[in-house]
């Protein structure tokens, strides 16, 4: 199965450890993490190609992951997408980070982390009840 994680462009460099974090507690169970932002590099005059694709990503997904650390209204829009195609989705974000109750609103299962090893962690967690 494949994750789907969405995760703010602008933010992606100085969430590295969360990532990572991310990508090894999935590996454990056996899920395959897509982080779109790394596969997939589009100009600003490519904004439809991006959105099929970024869809066409979700719908080979199993469930999304939205790292909400840094709001973008590209993870509503995943979010919501993945929503409407019965998809699991997990809402996380930094504990110091600004809550979203969007985002939080269409989730099923919220993780609200302290760092990298805490959200591994949370994330196993919510996986083993899966």
């Amino acid at each position: 199965m494949q994750a789907y994680i969405a995760v703010s462009y602008n933010k992606r460099k100085i969430l590295q450890k969360e990532l990572d974090a991310l990508s090894q507690a999935l590996n454990e169970f056996s899920i395959t993490p897509f982080i779109f932002v790394d596969k997939y590099n589009f100009t600003s005059s490519q904004e439809n190609e991006m959105m099929l694709q970024a869809f066409t990503e979700i719908d080979k997904s199993g469930l999304l992951i939205a790292e909400t650390s840094d709001k973008a209204i590209g993870i509503g829009i995943e979010l919501g997408y993945a929503k409407a195609k019965n998809k699991l989705i997990i809402y996380l974000r930094n504990k110091d980070a600004e809550h979203s109750t969007t985002a939080a609103g269409a989730s099923d299962y919220k993780i609200i982390y302290s760092d990298a090893d805490d959200l591994s962690k949370q994330l196993s967690e919510v996986l083993a009840k899966m």
